[in-house]
C-alpha cells in the first residue's frame, strides 16, 4: 500500500490530470492554490507510490491495430497464475479477475483477424487451466474515459 494520503489536494491534482495529463505544474499550482514546487512534489509522490500514472492514450485503429476483442475465460486452477501468464502476452492490454460467468476478462489488441486467431489459438487457449474462451470482437468504440475522479 501507499504512504501517500489521498487528501483533498491530491484528489484535485488527480482530477485535473485525468482531464489533461499535459497540464503544466505552473498551471496546476495556480488552479489548486499551491506553489509549483509543492505540486511537483505531490505529483511525484503520487507517481512513485503507484496511485496514478501519466500516459499517452492512443486510438489503436490509427496505429494499425484494426482488431480489438474482449475475451471471457473460464478456467480451472489458480486464477492469479493464469492472469499473470495472460498479462505477459504483449497484445494483452487488460486482465481482470472477476466473479460471475467468467473467471477472467482479457482485452486483446491485434493488427487483423489473422493476428487475433493466432493469438487465441497459439497463446491464450494453450495456457494450462484455460477451459473455455468466449471472444467478443469490437465493432466500434463508443466511449472510453479515464476521468472517473476520486473519492
Amino acid at each position: 500500500m501507499s504512504d501517500v494520503a489521498l487528501d483533498e489536494i491530491n484528489k484535485q491534482i488527480i482530477d485535473h490530470l485525468q482531464r489533461d495529463g499535459r497540464m503544466s505544474y505552473a498551471t496546476l499550482a495556480k488552479t489548486i492554490g499551491l506553489s509549483e514546487a509543492a505540486v511537483r512534489q505531490r505529483v511525484q509522490r503520487l507517481l512513485d507510490n503507484g496511485l496514478m500514472q501519466i500516459v499517452a492514450v492512443t486510438d489503436p485503429l490509427t496505429l494499425g491495430f484494426a482488431r480489438q476483442a474482449m475475451v471471457g475465460l473460464r478456467v480451472n486452477g489458480d486464477l492469479r497464475e493464469i492472469a499473470d501468464e495472460l498479462a505477459s502476452i504483449p497484445e494483452v492490454d487488460y486482465v481482470v479477475i472477476c466473479a460471475g460467468r467468467y473467471d477472467l476478462l482479457v482485452e486483446l489488441v491485434c493488427t487483423d483477424d489473422e493476428h487475433l486467431l493466432d493469438l487465441l489459438n497459439e497463446k491464450v487457449r494453450t495456457i494450462q487451466g484455460v477451459a473455455a474462451v468466449d471472444t467478443f470482437m469490437y465493432l466500434k468504440l463508443a466511449k472510453q474515459t479515464y476521468a472517473w475522479g476520486t473519492r
